[in-house]
Order: C-alpha cells, then sequence, then structure tokens
C-alpha cells in the first residue's frame, strides 16, 4: 500500500459527544449592546485515548464509558449555577464547560473540544461559532489549556457596488460574506462585534471590479484588525451573478505575517 493510500486510512478514534445544548446564559453584551442572557447552542467532544471504548463496546455496560448523561447534567448545573452573575466573556464560559468535562473523563480523556453557537452575537450575521480545543499537558497532573481557537462568524449578508459589467456598476448587488478568524495561543481577548462591525462599514462605502479583490481586502483588514489573529479565511458569494446556478464565489486565506 502506497505512502498516499495509508493516508486514506483513518487511524483509531474514541470520541463521546453531546451535541447542540441548549441554554441561556449571560456572556456579556448580545448584538444590541446589552448585558442580558441570551440563546447559546453548546456542543461537546471528548477524545478519549486510543481504544478506550472498547471495553464498553465489549462489555454492554455503560459504567465502562464517560456517561454523557452525567456530563450533560454536569454543563447544565455549571450555567444555572451562574445565572445571577452570569460569565465576563465566552472564553470564559467554554474554558468552565472544558473543565467539567475534563473533571468528569478523568484520565481517559486527551482533548476536549467545545463549540459554542451564538445566533445573537453578531447584528449582520445568522450567527457566530467559537470552536476551541483544550488539551491535557504531558505532565498528568490533570492541568489542561487552550490548544485551538477558530471563530467563524456566518452569512453576512452586504449590499456592495462590485462587477464589471455597466449594470453592475450602477447597483448594488447582494454578496454573502463568511469569515473564519483562527486565533494565536494566548490571553488576548478579541471583538469580535466591533471587528465584523467595522469591516462591514469599510466594505459597503467602497466599490469593486472583482470578487477577488473584494476578498482580498477583507482578507487584509480582518487579519490586521487584531493582534490576537494569526489567520483569516474569508469566503465571498454572489447569489445573483449566474443565471443558471446558486452562486459564484471566491474563497481566500491568509496568514496575519503577509500583509505586516
Amino acid at each position: 500500500m502506497s505512502a498516499k493510500t495509508d493516508e486514506l486510512v483513518p487511524a483509531y478514534k474514541d470520541i463521546i459527544f453531546v451535541d447542540t445544548l441548549r441554554v441561556s446564559a449571560n456572556i456579556g453584551q448580545d448584538c444590541w449592546g446589552r448585558q442580558r442572557p441570551q440563546p447559546l447552542e453548546i456542543t461537546v467532544y471528548l477524545h478519549l485515548k486510543a481504544s478506550y471504548l472498547d471495553a464498553a463496546g465489549n462489555s454492554d455496560d455503560v459504567l465502562d464509558s464517560v456517561h454523557y448523561g452525567h456530563l450533560t447534567k454536569a454543563i447544565t448545573s455549571l450555567i444555572e449555577s451562574r445565572n445571577e452573575n452570569g460569565f465576563r466573556n465566552a472564553r470564559e464560559l467554554t474554558w468552565s464547560v472544558a473543565g467539567k468535562a475534563f473533571e468528569l473523563a478523568g484520565k481517559a480523556t486527551e482533548e476536549v473540544r467545545v463549540v459554542l453557537e451564538l445566533p445573537k452575537m453578531i447584528l449582520l450575521a445568522s450567527g457566530l461559532t467559537i470552536d476551541s480545543t483544550y488539551a491535557t499537558g504531558d505532565d498528568g497532573n490533570g492541568e489542561y489549556a487552550l490548544w485551538s481557537k477558530k471563530v467563524s462568524v456566518k452569512d453576512i449578508i452586504l449590499s456592495v457596488i462590485i462587477g464589471v459589467n455597466p449594470p453592475e456598476r450602477e447597483s448594488k448587488q447582494r454578496v454573502v460574506l463568511n469569515i473564519d478568524f483562527f486565533e494565536k495561543s494566548g490571553p488576548a481577548a478579541v471583538d469580535y462585534p466591533a471587528i465584523v462591525g467595522n469591516l462591514c462599514q469599510e466594505i459597503e462605502a467602497s466599490s469593486y471590479l472583482t470578487l477577488e479583490k473584494f476578498v482580498m481586502q477583507t482578507v487584509r483588514s480582518a487579519c490586521l484588525s487584531s493582534n490576537g489573529i494569526e489567520t483569516v479565511t474569508v469566503r465571498a458569494q454572489k447569489p445573483s451573478a449566474l443565471s443558471f446556478a446558486q452562486s459564484s464565489g471566491v474563497e481566500i486565506t491568509r496568514n496575519r505575517k503577509a500583509f505586516l
């Protein structure tokens, strides 16, 4: 078997997850700048040690596994206990949820991935997703740290002068924008509502001949918007560009270093 074929064969992987736990929590300002509870959806993945689920898969006994029902109750109880004071921000919430997962699973878990969906965080977008993965240290003392973090702003709808044809230079057309921000490791806090608001003002005040220029300028502005951002992917679609296709689009990924 060739090396290329070997890459297509998935490695052993044991994961327990709770998908789309719907809760309400105060994690700071909502899209209107108000401090109040807002709807959240939390998905948690426990990446277990290799072949950990062999025992439960053979014994058919939940005691040989990590009980996802207990995980759900632990997360719900955590959020309910903070109803009065809430969390300082989404970062604190995901960190606390990961802590509950590590506490419940003990040494069985090597990584915990927490995906937080915030439908009411960005005014012009359909939602914001914070995808964080936490990993345990090599010392085995139970400590964990943020390993990677991706923040996705979904389906920003903008009206833009874009295109080379005469009608496109006269009338604005709808552009759908999706942005993925990949953060650097470290304590820097990134204000995504402010970044997206500034990007939208910049975009709608400009005009472009090509989608390529539009996307490149957006990637550049997004990369330079905060020291905490390392890499950005921007995907833009023109739903009205082609008569017999749903949309045409361009996607560009760049590291912040490309613009420094």
